[in-house]
């Protein structure tokens, strides 16, 4: 085996949370690597998510990497829910005094790299064959190949898993020790990103019976637009004219015109909601995607792993360099709380706004729109929600 390289925290993971993550720990003065099984291209040409909640944002801010973010990012005070005929504004400002960005997750990982290799520290990607071991010690390790093809040995004091849904870390929990709450959803979103101007300011939801639709954006001249479709449809049935033709439809409302463009990517994603616990099994701490995923009708993703980011770290600090572990041990529960707030969310948004061929529940949901339209309370439970709670 080749020498040992020794750190206080493996990362497994170079995508916003594991990134975010050693550059707080950075701040702090805590040494981390970081261990990403991709290419950098590829890692930073990932079309996700694109909504940064009030906290995120500041979270950014506070980590040294939000002056892109604050200059290019899209400042949003509400969003519009629609229904045949009626297109109603949300002011998040005025009813919770906070606001998302739109700012695409893309964007966040080339900021959080940049500023990482800026520090002189590496992240190592195109790794393999990645392995945890001794997990349950004091001093857990991580094999890997590196993008050489040559096999490393990291040992740490901590290791975090923030590998995704499909990583290695989360499989490392005990069989006897793991639950799992799991929901796949009767439809899947057709995403399109298109170089064309967004038709709005702000974010549009739109319930139409013959399925969801949302006009989002990434910059000032780059739209992001979804439809809700069977989750068995295939890409290639959708052509340009297709999708612009359905997107007019739904999101169709008097006096205002969508605006097509050249599409530059899309992509059909499945629905569903799962969490799992424990996020936490001895000197393995799980985070983002590793732990919990959600539809992204809430705009939850992204800003979920940065919230458990943000416990995560305050959680290292107190045991790497105060040596206090109870913020660790109560890590996963603390989590966990504001997940399953995220979750229910996440659920509430996305049984409102997707029709599903019951005209009983078209009804209960065009009746849920105008009560979150027309109650102060309503909306103003869906903006703190939506902005996000304060984190910490």
């Amino acid at each position: 085996m080749p020498q040992a390289v020794r750190t206080q925290v493996g990362i497994i993971g170079a995508g916003p949370a594991g990134l975010l993550l050693a550059q707080l720990l950075g701040v702090r003065g805590i040494e981390s690597v970081v261990l990403e099984d991709r290419s950098r291209d590829y890692v930073q040409a990932r079309i996700r998510a694109g909504i940064l909640e009030q906290g995120t944002v500041d979270l950014l801010t506070e980590a040294g990497v939000g002056q892109r973010l604050h200059r290019e990012g899209l400042r949003h005070d509400g969003i519009y829910l629609q229904h045949p005929g009626h297109r109603e504004h949300l002011d998040f400002r005025g009813l919770c005094g906070r606001s998302v960005w739109a700012y695409g997750q893309t964007e966040v990982v080339k900021d959080l790299i940049d500023a990482r290799l800026a520090t002189g520290h590496q992240v190592e990607f195109e790794v393999g064959d990645t392995a945890l071991h001794d997990l349950d010690t004091d001093r857990p390790r991580i094999t890997y190949t590196d993008g050489a093809g040559s096999p490393q040995v990291l040992e740490c004091d901590v290791v975090a898993g923030c590998d995704g849904f499909h990583g290695p870390s989360r499989e490392m929990l005990p069989a006897d020790l793991q639950q799992t709450w799991a929901r796949d959803y009767p439809f899947a979103w057709l995403g399109i990103l298109a170089d064309v101007a967004p038709s709005t300011d702000e974010l549009i939801y739109a319930w139409h019976p013959d399925g969801f639709a949302m006009h989002s954006m990434r910059s000032p001249s780059v739209s992001r637009l979804y439809l809700q479709v069977d989750p068995h449809e295939s890409i290639e049935g959708w052509s340009d004219d297709r999708i612009w033709s359905e997107l007019s439809h739904r999101l169709a409302f008097e006096g205002w015109q969508l605006q097509s463009g050249p599409i530059t990517d899309r992509s059909i994603t499945a629905m569903r909601s799962v969490v799992r616990a424990p996020m936490r099994h001895g000197r393995l701490f799980l985070a983002g995607d590793a732990a919990h995923i959600v539809p992204p009708t809430g705009a939850k993703g992204l800003n979920l792993a940065v919230a458990d980011v943000a416990v995560l770290c305050e959680a290292l600090t107190a045991l790497l360099l105060q040596g206090r572990s109870d913020l660790a041990d109560a890590y996963s529960d603390t989590a966990l709380g504001r997940v399953w707030r995220a979750t229910h969310f996440s659920w509430w948004m996305t049984s409102m706004l997707h029709p599903t061929g019951d005209p009983f529940e078209a009804q209960l949901q065009l009746s849920q729109l105008r009560y979150v339209t027309s109650s102060p309370c309503a909306a103003q439970s869906l903006a703190e929600n939506y902005t996000g709670m304060p984190l910490g």
